[in-house]
């Protein structure tokens, strides 16, 4: 468990990552802009910041600044944007920023992150690989590792491991039935359909994004962020028709 500070003028995001820290048993306080983080840091230290950068009052390069020139940023941070450039993350990072998320972030990316910055503030030495072993919480611990895990498509899930399993044999076909068990969380169970049902339509379009958009009902950039979410990738399944 760990106190991690969320720094975002965005309600929305705010009660967002508190829930899903929460759930992953972290104790979360929140901002919606740089006085209230200014406060909360200098009533005590949190383990970890996640810190986005556009704000209206003071932005979060300018506020990392601060820390820095007060001898302030002890802890780990984390940078927030979805408008950011290469050269605003490239400062963040020169300033003292640890790592940096584009908006939308993804339940895995976000978790890996924050994991490898907690990791991280406890031994700069240590690795930071991420470990999906030893989490006994259901909710979104098992989706974190649900989104990193191999999918047995034909007989419920398969055993968890670092990489996703995308050889053809492993994509749902027509002939193939898709079972998943009921004993699963739900969020798990979900994330296991979903990546059957991606899969299914990647080989029945050959790869073709642009169909399996239309198939789907989703639009081509929500698709790309669901499959990247999901570890599915599409030039598996256009080998596979090949």
């Amino acid at each position: 468990m760990a106190n991690i500070l969320v720094v975002d003028d965005e309600m929305g995001i705010r009660e967002l990552l508190s829930e899903i820290l929460g759930d992953e048993g972290h104790v979360v306080a929140t901002a919606e802009d740089a006085n209230q983080a200014r406060e909360l840091r200098i009533s005590g230290t949190p383990d970890l910041v996640l810190l986005d950068i556009w704000m209206p009052d003071t932005d979060g390069v300018t506020l990392l600044k601060e820390w820095q020139r007060d001898g302030l940023l002890t802890m780990p941070v984390i940078m927030m944007s979805g408008h950011a450039t290469i050269d605003t993350a490239v400062e963040a990072t020169r300033i003292g920023a640890m790592n940096f998320l584009e908006k939308p972030i993804s339940l895995q990316k976000l978790l890996k992150t924050v994991q490898q910055g907690l990791s991280r503030g406890q031994d700069p030495a240590r690795g930071t690989m991420l470990n999906h072993n030893g989490h006994t919480r259901h909710g979104l611990s098992a989706d974190k590792a649900a989104l990193s895990a191999p999918v047995n498509t034909y007989g419920g899930f398969g055993n968890y491991s670092s990489s996703l399993n995308t050889s053809p044999s492993n994509y749902a076909t027509p002939e193939k039935e898709f079972r998943v068990s009921f004993e699963l969380p739900l969020r798990e169970a979900r994330d296991a359909f979903e990546r059957a049902y991606f899969e299914h339509h990647l080989v029945r379009e050959g790869g073709s994004m642009t169909r399996v958009a239309e198939r789907t009902g989703l639009e081509r950039t929500h698709l790309y962020r669901k499959l990247k979410q999901l570890g599915v990738e599409s030039s598996k399944a256009a080998k596979k028709s090949g």
